[in-house]
């Protein structure tokens, strides 16, 4: 038996280990055979993973006044830590009238050799008019903390209150959050973000931990964590408890969303003494 719960604490491990948090904003360049309208151009893509489904929004670009914003979906394989995201429609496009935006399909791998990650592969796609197709590519992409272009922040950030619960000064890089329903579960769903950006969307809190990090060190020194409550459940408020691992220190919070507040929690990095 001993050997066996050893294997058990083993693969556990492992697999913690080999998770990857690919939420957040990647940004790289989009490389394609001759044809378009130019031979390079930035990509920015803002990701949302739950479970095995993708959402998010593409920008596609030469610099911020010409650009194309699309929204896509895509399927997510954490155990081959690769990706396959379809753009399904444009959202809004500011580029020469000669050229027309190309909707496009992709297939990604993460790769990281411990300090960047990168996601790479190649893509197709079809012009918007679905009459021709764009001249295919490559493209490799390396996450950022910080859009190119102004945030579309969900009427939940934009209309409420971000209620400050803590501050926190954290002299360690990678810190897990783990939320669960405080009390009696009565079907709370909630959606978090970090520096207005979703990393966690509609989940259902429970006893068991809905389970995200963040990263704070010299180069992300503030990181802005708010819990949204999407509903309000069966017992008003919307509530929850967050346990914070940040290296050997534990912080236990207790958060409260309602249709006039979110919980907002900052992490601020703090060079060890």
């Amino acid at each position: 038996m001993q050997r066996v719960f050893l294997l058990v604490i083993f693969l556990s491990t492992f697999f913690c280990a080999g998770a990857q948090n690919i939420n957040g904003i990647w940004k790289g360049k989009l490389v394609m055979e001759p044809g378009g309208c130019f031979p390079v151009y930035n990509i920015e893509l803002q990701i949302l993973i739950s479970g095995p489904n993708i959402t998010g929004r593409s920008y596609h670009y030469s610099d911020t006044t010409n650009f194309v914003k699309e929204v896509f979906e895509g399927l997510y394989d954490s155990v081959a830590r690769s990706m396959v995201i379809a753009e399904n429609s444009v959202a809004t496009f500011r580029i020469p009238p000669d050229c027309i935006p190309c909707i496009k399909r992709y297939a990604l791998n993460f790769h990281t050799d411990g300090t960047e990650q990168q996601l790479r592969g190649s893509w197709t796609g079809k012009t918007m008019d679905n009459k021709n197709s764009c001249p295919p590519g490559t493209i490799v992409l390396t996450r950022i903390e910080k859009s190119a272009f102004k945030a579309d922040l969900p009427p939940k950030l934009e209309l409420r209150k971000n209620e400050l619960v803590r501050e926190i000064f954290v002299d360690t890089g990678n810190i897990k959050l783990d939320f669960y329903d405080n009390g009696q579960i009565d079907g709370d769903t909630i959606s978090v973000f970090v520096n207005n950006m979703p990393i966690v969307s509609y989940q259902v809190l429970t006893a068991r931990p809905i389970t995200t990090t963040v990263r704070v060190d010299l180069k992300r020194p503030l990181q802005e964590v708010i819990m949204v409550g999407e509903n309000l459940g069966s017992i008003p408020p919307n509530t929850a408890l967050m346990i914070v691992n940040a290296g050997d220190k534990r912080y236990q919070l207790y958060l409260t969303s309602d249709d006039h507040k979110n919980a907002l929690v900052r992490f601020i990095y703090e060079k060890p003494k």
